[in-house]
């Protein structure tokens, strides 16, 4: 098998990783966009004028692949229109305007203590109630990856620990903080899954989270359920799913494919929070932990914030001044984050952060042309020529970049941090990608 190529940029972790957990305020308006996972945008089931509480559904999932949605505070829908989308720019959203009260739908009371009872297919119905998805970037819904195929046998569950992108600390802190609740969530997949064998991948950079999730493991001693902490070696893009199997099992999953098919499953450590939350508090996905940090080290939090809360509003309650010398604002990590040109956008389930830089943190200058270095190839996890790809996109020959595989690019941005002509490829990749499905 091929070795894995990852490179070392500088984790910046020092920043927040040391900064616990706060709740941030409601806002007074929260955006709740429709399209805010993978797969179909979900379907309205409100109208405006109609009131709404904390937690209520909001709107369903069309489709196989989407999911459900649910107010993250109590108030009145005012519209339901075309809103500002961190990612792709804009769409539509549900807006409910706070009445200040934070009335919940549903009473989140004492976690249920015995739910041993409940069958694979209640725990499924209840994940896709609650609305979950990937909380690692990629929001897939969770109860799609977690259905099981009859001819994919899972064999082991990996709960990603790794948070290998700089600056991010979010579930590092959420593993300090919650490890009992995660090794809950661990157990309920493991048995949606039929598997005994978990592994808990951290980086190294991480030990007090190595050590505190070693302390939680006597929850699941004598179940039958074997679940070991393993300590990674810090390096990037560790985090990903394949890159992440293929360290832990020295597996490698076949291109275009799934970890399922090779008989491993993934999910990140918030996601299985998140799991843990719908199915022993019933309570819907309608906030998440994320990490405010970059060059302003004052400002820098890791805060529990309302799904829907304007980028705006976040940056307010960690106190970022106007006044300060920002250059860029980044919603995710420096490598594979999305950078805003509107704080009106609203915080989603796939946010991990908000990285905030000012000049100084400039990485790259003027773009020269490719140097045939190959430096691009070597770094490249998945072991394809970024260069070409990117070459073919520049003159636009899409049907020469798809033949690259472009579409096993898993988006790390690995590429273009270590190109010395500062060629953005990881951009073009994307643009390849996009091209191609249109032809």
């Amino acid at each position: 098998m091929a070795a894995i190529n990852f490179i070392h940029p500088p984790d910046f972790k020092d920043i927040a990783k040391n900064k616990k957990i706060e709740i941030s305020p409601l806002p007074k308006k929260a955006i709740l966009l429709l399209s805010q996972h993978t797969g179909a945008p979900s379907e309205p089931i409100v109208n405006v004028g109609d009131s709404v509480k904390t937690g209520s559904l909001i709107a369903q999932a069309k489709g196989f692949i989407s999911a459900n949605l649910h107010s993250s505070i109590s108030g009145k829908v005012i519209a339901i229109e075309e809103s500002p989308n961190p990612i792709i720019g804009s769409s539509k959203a549900i807006i409910i305007e706070s009445d200040v009260l934070d009335v919940k739908a549903t009473v989140e009371s004492t976690p249920a203590k015995d739910i041993s009872s409940l069958s694979s297919e209640e725990i499924l119905n209840l994940i896709k109630a609650a609305g979950v998805v990937g909380l690692g970037g990629a929001a897939f819904p969770s109860v799609v990856k977690l259905t099981s195929i009859p001819s994919k046998k899972i064999r082991t569950l990996i709960i990603n620990g790794a948070e290998c992108e700089p600056f991010l600390t979010c579930d590092h802190r959420l593993m300090l903080e919650k490890p009992k609740e995660i090794i809950l969530g661990i157990r309920l997949i493991a048995k949606v899954l039929g598997v005994e064998d978990v592994i808990i991948g951290i980086e190294e950079n991480k030990i007090d989270a190595i050590e505190s999730m070693n302390s939680a493991l006597f929850m699941v001693k004598g179940e039958g359920l074997r679940v070991k902490v393993a300590s990674l070696r810090t390096q990037y893009p560790q985090g990903g799913e394949k890159q992440l199997i293929k360290t832990l099992l020295d597996k490698e999953v076949p291109s275009g494919g799934l970890p399922l098919d090779i008989g491993v499953v993934v999910n990140n450590v918030q996601t299985v929070f998140a799991i843990y939350e719908a199915v022993y508090l019933k309570k819907p996905l309608y906030e998440r932990v994320i990490t405010v940090s970059g060059s302003f080290p004052n400002v820098a939090k890791n805060i529990l914030v309302r799904i829907g809360t304007p980028i705006k509003d976040v940056l307010d309650y960690c106190g970022l001044s106007p006044k300060l010398d920002i250059h860029k604002i980044i919603m995710g990590g420096p490598m594979t984050g999305v950078a805003q040109s509107n704080l009106d956008a609203p915080i989603i389930k796939g946010t991990s952060g908000i990285l905030v830089f000012d000049k100084k943190f400039k990485l790259k200058e003027d773009e020269l042309d490719c140097i045939r270095c190959s430096r691009c190839i070597e770094a490249c996890p998945a072991g394809l020529m970024p260069c070409m790809i990117g070459l073919a996109a520049k003159k636009e020959k899409f049907n020469i970049a798809g033949s690259y595989e472009p579409f096993d690019c898993i988006e790390c941005g690995s590429c273009s941090f270590v190109c010395p002509s500062n060629i953005p490829l990881v951009q073009l990749i994307k643009l390849t990608k996009l091209k191609v499905k249109r032809q």
